[in-house]
């Protein structure tokens, strides 16, 4: 069995699979790359699942997620800049460890409004400060941040950056190979601006990674876990991967699901629809 080329399985998809688990049926489907999350690669020690990926002969497409950029000066704010230096480093253990092609990029989601606060644009601000603060670090390490907008429902509790372009202001400040954008179909879809958008992170030189899944309504009550397979629900893969594509980039397509359903499914079964889905959803649109 084979798959296009260009997938990679987030880990994300099959969520309640181990480390073990995740690389065995990524590569079983024909999937030639995965996105790893934090949580399952400390379960096994960096070190370990470093081997794993390796003898998995799976590229490695992103690591998943640092961030969480919005809580005022104090011990907590430390605490987290100094995990989120520890995720730079293990995308560069990760990175090395991955199939010829394998990219070091950690996708940072920004962080909501702290509690109390209605400071939207404070709040973006320390998104930015902080990014300064890590962008020595992932320039030596050879890693690429990649800020992650996400749909403006999760503005308030996950992430104050909710647009491409919000997301292209704060990387503007930094050299493109050090901070780029995560362009998700999940969460740009709906923005009459996304084409345009598209277009100047490509002339910029900041896409970092290209993820795709589905949206379709009614939400669930949890809406953490709306995503479906691409071509489930009323996203137009067409014109957001002919504008990716445009722009140049090559690199691995994340396929990445929150869904209670397919959480429950058997990881096995998961990875080959992610595979069929995107090969009738996705892949026509691709060179």
């Amino acid at each position: 069995m084979s798959a296009d080329p260009r997938l990679s399985l987030n880990q994300a998809t099959v969520k309640h699979a181990d480390l073990a688990t995740a690389l065995r049926v990524t590569a079983d489907a024909g999937i030639q790359a995965i996105g790893l999350w934090r949580e399952p690669v400390n379960e096994v020690g960096l070190d370990v699942a470093a081997r794993m990926l390796a003898d998995s002969g799976l590229r490695f497409s992103t690591h998943c997620r640092g961030g969480f950029f919005t809580l005022p000066e104090g011990q907590a704010r430390v605490a987290a800049l100094d995990d989120n230096r520890r995720a730079i480093d293990e995308t560069a253990v990760l990175s090395a460890a991955g199939a010829p092609g394998s990219t070091a990029v950690l996708v940072l989601v920004a962080g909501g409004l702290p509690e109390g606060s209605r400071d939207l644009v404070g709040a973006r601000e320390r998104v930015r400060d902080a990014i300064g603060e890590l962008a020595p670090h992932a320039r030596d390490a050879g890693v690429t941040l990649a800020i992650e907008p996400l749909h403006p429902m999760y503005a308030s509790d996950r992430a104050v950056v909710s647009t491409l372009g919000q997301a292209l202001d704060i990387a503007a400040d930094f050299d493109a190979a050090v901070v780029g954008v995560a362009v998700d179909t999940f969460h740009v879809w709906w923005d009459p601006q996304v084409l345009g958008q598209i277009a100047r992170a490509g002339s910029e030189g900041r896409i970092a990674t290209y993820q795709v899944c589905d949206w379709k309504t009614p939400l669930p009550e949890d809406v953490l876990l709306a995503r479906h397979y691409p071509g489930e629900g009323v996203i137009d893969f067409g014109s957001l991967t002919e504008a990716v594509v445009a722009t140049g980039y090559d690199r691995d397509i994340e396929v990445e699901i929150f869904h209670a359903d397919v959480w429950a499914d058997a990881p096995a079964r998961v990875a080959r629809r992610t595979a069929e889905a995107f090969a009738a959803a996705v892949s026509p649109f691709l060179p």
